[in-house]
């Protein structure tokens, strides 16, 4: 699964270095770089591995691409969501293709004294950083493109994505799906329901409330579709770490 983690890192760095400084080209660029670096660490220098490594810039080089360019059209961002959900299916389908990684990360893992890297092998490192990488701005961006491309906006802005003072949901969002995700894999999935009961505990007298109905529905939908798509993106990377 080595390729997989590679091309996770790289979504993930893009997305954080966009998250950062919106210069164009830069994310992408530094994506599609620390991938390749995070690959040829791994010892992955064989002809074949190579030649993953070249896909995997091209892939997150697009990705960025369509992000930006997703976001900036009037219309449904179809786009980058479907480069992400081929890019990762493909690469899931030929992970029988790819070697174990050794190289210098192996030697820095058979290095590191931290407990919870003790017995990590370098191809497990590898998809914990990217599906971990994912949970912080990839998330966010992912949950953002299925609630432009459905339609479904806030119902407090009059544009698609809307302006607000209160940004904490940009830091709840990835706390929430990491905290999903370690509770999984630590083998705690009740505490990881619970996690999500809460959140709909938290803000069941909101959405409750007696008047203005219509705009409590589509708070409703807008509050519920983008929780799915956030649970999903933590639980789907708990299943390509079982």
């Amino acid at each position: 699964m080595s390729w997989l983690g590679i091309l996770l890192i790289g979504f993930a760095v893009t997305d954080l270095t966009h998250s950062v400084r919106k210069t164009r080209l830069l994310p992408e660029c530094v994506g599609a770089l620390v991938a390749l670096s995070a690959g040829l660490f791994a010892g992955l220098t064989s002809g074949r591995d190579v030649g993953a490594l070249l896909a995997i810039v091209a892939v997150v080089l697009l990705w960025g691409l369509t992000v930006t360019w997703g976001f900036g059209h009037p219309g449904p961002a179809w786009l980058p969501l479907g480069v992400f959900v081929l890019a990762v299916s493909l690469v899931v389908a030929l992970s029988g293709l790819a070697p174990e990684a050794s190289g210098p990360l192996e030697r820095w893992l058979g290095s590191v004294t931290l407990p919870i890297l003790d017995g990590v092998s370098p191809d497990r490192f590898l998809l914990m950083a990217g599906a971990f990488g994912i949970q912080l701005s990839t998330g966010n961006v992912l949950v953002r493109l299925v609630l432009k491309s459905t339609g479904t906006i806030h119902p407090l802005a009059n544009g698609d994505m809307p302006p607000t003072r209160l940004k904490g949901g940009r830091l709840l969002g990835p706390l929430e799906r990491i905290f999903i995700l370690a509770l999984a894999l630590g083998g705690q999935v009740t505490a990881a329901s619970i996690v999500v009961a809460a959140k709909g505990l938290l803000r069941f007298p909101e959405l409750s409330s007696r008047h203005d109905q219509e705009r409590i529905h589509q708070m409703t939908e807008y509050f519920l579709l983008g929780s799915f798509v956030s649970w999903l993106v933590a639980l789907g990377s708990f299943v390509l770490l079982s």
